[in-house]
């Protein structure tokens, strides 16, 4: 049995994702794509899982947003 070609990988893949598998830290700010409102990002609490308070579009991390 070969470990290539039958669609089992070798999971070299190395799962880094988003940022490089790192997080932005403490601190940060919250931005709305949409209408430009900014809050301060809170420890804990991912950006993208909170509501602009003006236009209700989700929120992003200026990080992300200014890539």
């Amino acid at each position: 049995m070969s470990l290539f070609g039958n669609g089992k990988g070798l999971g070299l893949g190395g799962g880094h994702g988003r940022n490089k598998g790192g997080a932005f830290g403490v601190g940060g700010v919250c931005v709305c794509a949409k209408c430009g409102e900014k809050m301060p990002h809170k420890t804990g609490v991912k950006c993208t899982t909170i509501k602009c308070p003006k236009c209700g579009t989700s929120m992003i991390r200026e990080e992300l947003l200014n890539k």
